[in-house]
């Protein structure tokens, strides 16, 4: 059975979602490709510890720990730790923030408690209150498709500081989640295609191998032993943006292969 979570919605505006999973299902899994930035606080043998993640480009192995604990905040896109921008984190260089005590970090020269499900909240507010979480405004308009009053060159510049990819590599990783999520609810190979907008099912078949890491007959397979990370249900970067591409997205140049 693939990974489950708790998930919620945050009163943070740079907050995606908020989700806990107690870890009692462990063993190896595949990490599907994502998006967004994000902090994950561990708990494993009586030692915490908050970890940084970046987005990433294709699907990757990974492992659960038996009896750990995992509270995420996930950002969106756009919102990164302004000290630790996503080009750093990228590709599962995953960034471990030094320890102050027991249930205490290091942040930017300052000593912060970790967060727990319940107050993430306040800790993300507090990180923008202090200037360490930050929000570039361009993403959120190129990935609504909205006109943006700058050159292309800046607009490129900033999306690609502040996420770390492409518009449209992101457009390739939100549509894969989406062809997924169809699959996983029965929805035909054939009308997955028309509905995620694939040309054909070689193109959905990449696609789905680089970014989530199993073919879409795998997905389907129910009795599959390979198990695939979490797929949000609340508040779905699919859903929240048009899967239609953006007029903007095609200034950039494709840099993924799937999105041939």
């Amino acid at each position: 059975m693939d990974l489950i979570c708790e998930e919620r919605l945050s009163d943070a505006p740079l907050v995606e979602r908020i989700w806990r999973n107690q870890g009692e299902r462990a063993g190896p899994f595949i990490s599907m490709a994502e998006i967004e930035c994000g902090l994950v606080v561990t708990k494993h043998r009586g030692k915490t510890t908050i970890t940084l993640r970046g987005p990433t480009t294709r699907a990757t192995p990974a492992f659960c720990p038996p009896d750990a604990e995992f509270i995420g905040i996930q950002f969106k896109p756009g919102a990164f730790i302004s000290t630790l921008p996503a080009k750093m984190v990228m590709e599962r260089h995953d960034l471990n923030l030094p320890e102050a005590t027991g249930n205490s970090f290091w942040l930017n020269g300052s000593t912060w408690q970790y967060p727990d499900y319940e107050n993430a909240d306040t800790f993300v507010n507090r990180l923008v209150h202090e200037g360490l979480l930050v929000y570039e405004p361009v993403v959120g308009a190129v990935l609504q498709g909205q006109s943006v009053d700058m050159s292309l060159r800046t607009v490129q510049r900033r999306f690609l500081q502040a996420t770390g990819m492409t518009n449209n590599a992101i457009y390739q990783i939100k549509r894969a989640h989406y062809a997924t999520a169809l699959l996983k609810q029965d929805v035909a190979i054939l009308d997955t295609i028309h509905q995620a907008g694939y040309f054909d099912q070689p193109h959905l078949t990449r696609s789905l191998k680089q970014f989530i890491g199993l073919t879409p007959a795998q997905i389907m397979d129910q009795s599959r032993t390979e198990r695939l990370s979490f797929l949000y249900k609340k508040n779905p970067s699919w859903l929240r943006y048009n899967m239609e591409v953006p007029g903007i997205i095609d200034i950039y140049s494709p840099s993924l292969s799937a999105s041939s």
